[in-house]
């Protein structure tokens, strides 16, 4: 089956799912083949990382160690993994020779964010989902741009990519994780409601949107690893 139709076929199926149970039946389907989530360990992540632990903790847990990340979430990922039970954890980093070819002194970030995003997040990840035919993303609707109309499933390149939260309202993620008392990120309390790589990571003020502390002052608004068509989605694109 053509994986458009695929996609297609399981949004009507799932139109009236919750989260687990498009969550389970994405992880047991054949048609999808193996799959694996891929996960920041940021400021929302638990959620999806608690409902992955109650359904198959052995699931592949795919994490991006971009070697510039916070140490508060470095920890946070080893403590949230060993608490929810996590038995799959893979910590995935940029390949050494191209880090040494392309960024050796660590400032690519300060000429090129786009040309650094894709050294350290998106060229580790196809590695790392190169045996996988489907992958689960904790994006949602509520978080603006084309996410606005983020589908459950959705085909991307040669994959299926799954939503599961996509109808998610913040409010909805500040309930999940009071009812089972999960651990928050330490950095969200100290004003980053989104967290990703240091140097690319502002605090943000109560009256922005949750996302303004991300590649502050410029167009830049994903850093790639999603893709349409093939290609990663860029510079003034949400995914």
């Amino acid at each position: 089956m053509p994986l458009k139709e695929l996609a297609e076929r399981r949004n009507i199926l799932h139109r009236k799912s919750d989260a687990q149970t498009v969550l389970r039946h994405a992880l047991e389907d054949v048609q999808i083949g193996p799959v694996a989530m891929v996960s920041s360990f940021g400021a929302e992540s638990v959620v999806l990382l608690h409902m992955i632990a109650q359904i198959n903790p052995a699931t592949p847990i795919i994490f991006l160690d971009t070697e510039m990340l916070f140490p508060e979430t470095l920890t946070y990922q080893r403590d949230v993994s060993a608490q929810l039970g996590l038995a799959d954890v893979r910590v995935i980093g940029p390949d050494r020779n191209e880090v040494l070819v392309e960024d050796v002194d660590g400032i690519l970030h300060q000429a090129d964010t786009d040309a650094c995003c894709d050294l350290r997040k998106t060229r580790p990840l196809n590695r790392a989902l190169k045996d996988f035919g489907g992958w689960i993303t904790g994006r949602k609707r509520f978080q603006g741009g084309q996410r606005a109309q983020l589908p459950l499933f959705e085909k991307e390149d040669r994959k299926i990519k799954i939503n599961p939260l996509a109808n998610w309202t913040s409010q909805d993620l500040q309930d999940y994780m009071n009812q089972h008392n999960l651990p928050r990120h330490p950095l969200v309390a100290q004003g980053y409601p989104s967290i990703g790589c240091m140097p690319c990571t502002t605090r943000v003020s109560d009256h922005e949107d949750p996302r303004a502390g991300r590649w502050r002052d410029s167009e830049k608004t994903e850093c790639g690893i999603h893709f349409e068509n093939g290609k990663p989605v860029r510079t003034g694109q949400a995914a």
